[in-house]
């Protein structure tokens, strides 16, 4: 078993550019009904996990900012309160396992940091449910 076997690629998945605006990072989330996704840069590298509370932080905490003008923040200006570790492709399945067990899903970068997809933790757990012998 390796790290590939749990791959939810990139394709699939549901990330933000950095350089993307606030407006746009909620209509992502709204229309995955996601709670956080992966922020990439324009290399395509991972650079962090954008999260509902980060935006919600951003609005409460900066003067003048409504749902009017969400346009005016760009994603790497938000402060990201988790951080959701990543995994290299070709790393041990005890790495992933490790991070999921406090992660609902681990970001997988390759040997560049170039961001190749998730890993989500509801996998892993249905996974191992069928595969459980007694």
């Amino acid at each position: 078993m390796q790290i590939s076997d749990f791959l939810f690629s990139k394709n699939k998945v549901a990330y933000i550019n950095s350089s993307a605006n606030m407006q746009e990072a909620i209509e992502v989330l709204e229309q995955t009904q996601y709670s956080a996704i992966p922020v990439i840069d324009e290399e395509g590298k991972y650079v962090g996990t954008l999260s509902e509370g980060d935006l919600l932080w951003k609005m409460k905490n900066t003067t003048g900012l409504s749902f009017q003008n969400l346009d005016i923040v760009k994603v790497y200006e938000i402060k990201r309160r988790i951080r959701n570790e990543c995994v290299y492709v070709k790393a041990h399945l005890e790495d992933m396992l490790h991070l999921a067990a406090d992660q609902n899903f681990v970001p997988v970068v390759d040997d560049n940091q170039i961001f190749v997809g998730i890993i989500r933790r509801k996998d892993i757990i249905a996974y191992y449910t069928s595969n459980i012998t007694d």
